[in-house]
């Protein structure tokens, strides 16, 4: 069985140890794999060094530039670069376990599965406020609504790319700077019909930028997180509209008044807050297209 590996990156010497991690799997005997690296970069300046470092951990790697400041350009290319029977995606800032390729495949034989998402777990830098860690605000954990997994991210998932249409499914461009293009694509996926699983023990780790340690910047992304799942969630389901819009506005007062009776506790307090903020953005979504740039500005 052949696997393919891919990691779209910019600019990120984080990349170095995604690559070392990799290097140490432990996988079936009958599997081999590939790395697909998709450069985002406008020029291909860290060719030579990435190929350098998959020589010297004796990595089956391919570097491939794709220009230039959208990330759905870079996951494309995985995928247009793709021949084996499965992909899968870990980000250029990402840590996998040593079981992590055995667990999504094992989850995807059980579960029968086209589709397999993994946790990404965060780890926090020395002086990170109490209340990020104890709400694990920077981890993601897929879920299922209603026992159904309908849609989930990219950081860490197994494609099965055996089946003709999803070899031909391609991430929206424009999705590539704002973000949720996962989002959208694996909503895609789910209404063509491709069953989707979680394996809990298929585990990456990610460290956690400083800049993306405050309170502002999280609720900023919590909201466009969710304006992109309404905006999502919607297409193709004008019926189911007002439904969504309810739901989001009844949870975001929940969360609301959940808050306030939190004061007292910053880390409840924390929690509700953005999670108000999320479904705040969900009803947003629900009339308009996500237009705030989170990718391609260097």
């Amino acid at each position: 069985m052949n696997i393919d590996i891919g990691i779209c990156t910019f600019r990120r010497d984080s990349l170095h140890k995604t690559l070392e991690s990799l290097a140490v799997q432990n996988l079936p005997e009958h599997v081999k794999t590939r790395i697909i690296i998709a450069d985002n970069d406008e020029r291909p300046i860290r060719e030579a060094a990435i190929e350098a470092q998959a020589r010297k951990l004796r990595l089956n790697l391919r570097y491939v530039h794709a220009p230039a400041g959208n990330i759905s350009i870079a996951r494309n290319a995985c995928l247009e670069n793709s021949d084996a029977e499965y992909l899968v995606f870990i980000d250029d800032d990402e840590i996998a376990e040593p079981d992590w390729i055995a667990s999504l495949l094992e989850t995807a034989a059980r579960e029968r599965a086209a589709v397999v998402f993994g946790p990404v777990h965060a780890i926090y830098p020395p002086g990170a406020p109490e209340w990020m860690r104890d709400n694990k605000i920077h981890s993601s954990v897929p879920s299922a609504l209603n026992g159904t997994v309908e849609t989930g991210f990219s950081g860490n998932v197994l494609l099965d790319r055996r089946d003709a249409r999803l070899r031909d499914a391609r991430f929206r461009l424009d999705f590539g700077r704002t973000g949720g293009e996962d989002i959208d694509f694996f909503f895609r996926l789910h209404r063509m019909g491709f069953p989707m699983a979680i394996s809990t023990s298929a585990v990456v780790h990610e460290p956690v930028d400083p800049s993306r340690l405050s309170f502002d910047w999280l609720l900023t992304k919590n909201m466009a997180t969710g304006t992109i799942y309404g905006f999502c969630a919607r297409q193709g389901q004008s019926r189911k509209v007002p439904l969504l819009l309810a739901r989001s506005l009844a949870k975001s007062a929940y969360c609301g008044v959940r808050a306030i009776v939190s004061l007292s506790s910053r880390t409840r307090c924390a929690f509700w807050t953005l999670r108000g903020g999320f479904h705040y953005g969900v009803m947003k979504g629900c009339f308009r297209k996500p237009n705030r740039e989170f990718y391609g500005r260097g």
